[in-house]
């Protein structure tokens, strides 16, 4: 059941006012992570909310609540609840896509202002912040819905949506939502399938479909000493300095060829076999696409299957950031009197949050001891998520198989992702149904990165994309 040629031609057509429709979302610094633009966040959720309406969208704001951040009680940006279609005769498909965006200032190496989306012509892209991570796939609904609304016709499913602004932040609030609404008489009741699109292919050349994500255990060390900030010509060699003592412990965390040095943590993973190597060979990808995405030839290995299930398959631990040292220019000689690093695990099956916790915090303090410092730690565990393994064989994917090839003439890649969207597994326990990560944007888009972009080409063809699962899922 291919979608209307009306609807596609719709899409070519209003190709300028989609692009103003994005241009207008990126322009709304939505930072979740950020207590100074929590309004802003709120104010796309507002913004988000009207365009729904504006295409016949039934929705509620849900409140969240509160959190602290910063030192400060902020509230929760609302989520967006919304359905179309009541009819018992059709399958009733639920979105999901968040309307948060990562961080972002010229400053960080940018080349044109974040929260303005630039267009080049010779490209092809659309540069700004969130035009990739989630702005983009999200609007690709909306745009959807549009040629319906302004034509009157039904929708092949019964349509729910979920948006949130708070997915780059752990989604506060979320889990608590879905299994509200996930009882009788909620806004979640009858859903047969799931739909998100928050992802990417493998490459810049062929379409996927995800039926995995890692999860992810996020951690924050703080190390303090002396009661402020020291001057090194003073106390250097004098007393125990808390930078030393962190840098110390976070150089124990992973090695250079990224194996995990946490005793315990890898050893919850099984081994692949043949066979299963066999899945990673088969897929459109190669080192130079690692490297072409990353900017350089720093890939870990020549081998690609060795490099897709370090994506994929096996866990991994990354070193963010050090909070609370000096990071300007200049040479100014402080000795920090409290500073935090930061680093996650990216966790698979069945590694989760809980499995993994107490091997961290128990490796750390026995390293910590190790130092003999008089310095004092202090272990948090800011967030975390499980990982989810789908059916790529269920219907649901069968109907994303379908719309890829009608659109792109290619069958898609299937992959499991290296990142995490904690909220796939919520919605697969929660409604007991399957989830599928049908994703819009190229593996070069840079999302979290500076100069995230979304290639046009994608934005028009992945909104057809969303248009045509709706109707082969029916």
């Amino acid at each position: 059941m291919p979608a209307p040629p009306e609807f596609l031609k719709y899409v070519d057509d209003n190709a300028n006012n989609f692009i103003q429709r994005l241009a207008d979302a990126v322009a709304i610094p939505s930072i979740s992570g950020d207590a100074s633009r929590r309004q802003d966040v709120i104010k796309m959720a507002n913004w988000l909310n009207n365009q729904l309406k504006a295409v016949g969208v039934t929705t509620e704001l849900k409140d969240l609540g509160t959190e602290q951040i910063e030192g400060q009680t902020l509230p929760l940006p609302p989520a967006i609840l919304g359905r179309i279609g009541e009819d018992k005769n059709k399958k009733t498909i639920l979105v999901y896509g968040h309307f948060d965006v990562q961080p972002a200032s010229k400053s960080d190496g940018w080349d044109t202002e974040p929260f303005t989306l630039v267009r080049d012509e010779a490209t092809g892209r659309l540069v700004g912040r969130g035009s990739s991570d989630d702005k983009g796939p999200v609007l690709g609904w909306v745009n959807v819905l549009q040629w319906h609304y302004e034509n009157k016709k039904e929708l092949p499913v019964n349509l729910r949506c979920c948006f949130e602004g708070m997915e780059e932040s752990g989604s506060e609030g979320l889990d608590e939502l879905v299994g509200r609404e996930s009882k009788p008489g909620g806004w979640f009741e009858g859903v047969d399938a799931v739909c998100i699109s928050d992802n990417y292919w493998l490459n810049t050349r062929t379409p996927a479909l995800t039926y995995g994500l890692r999860g992810l255990a996020y951690y924050k060390i703080t190390v303090s000493g002396p009661a402020r900030d020291l001057h090194s010509g003073v106390f250097g060699r004098t007393v125990y300095e808390p930078m030393t003592d962190l840098i110390a412990i976070m150089g124990k965390l992973v090695d250079s060829q990224g194996r995990i040095l946490i005793p315990g943590v890898e050893d919850l993973v099984s081994i692949a076999d043949e066979d299963e190597k066999k899945i990673y060979a088969s897929l459109d990808y190669s080192i130079s696409d690692i490297e072409e995405s990353a900017g350089a030839p720093i890939a870990l290995s020549s081998d690609k299957v060795e490099v897709l299930m370090g994506r994929m398959r096996y866990p991994s631990l990354s070193l963010h950031g050090i909070e609370g040292a000096f990071s300007g220019v200049g040479a100014k000689t402080v000795i920090p009197a409290k500073v935090s690093g930061k680093f996650s695990i990216r966790l698979v099956p069945p590694q989760t949050p809980k499995l993994v916790d107490p091997l961290v915090r128990q490796y750390i303090q026995d390293e910590f001891s190790k130092l003999k410092t008089k310095s004092k730690l202090e272990i948090e565990d800011l967030h975390g998520g499980k990982p989810w393994v789908a059916d790529h064989n269920h219907w649901n994917f069968e109907a994303a198989k379908r719309a890829t090839w009608e659109i792109y003439g290619k069958l898609p890649d299937l992959t499991r992702e290296g990142g995490s969207i904690p909220v796939t597994l919520t919605f697969a326990e929660s409604l007991g149904v399957n989830v599928l990560l049908l994703p819009m944007g190229r593996g070069d888009d840079g999302a979290h990165s500076t100069n995230e972009k979304l290639d046009k080409a994608n934005y028009l063809q992945g909104t057809k994309l969303l248009g045509t699962y709706l109707y082969e899922v029916a």
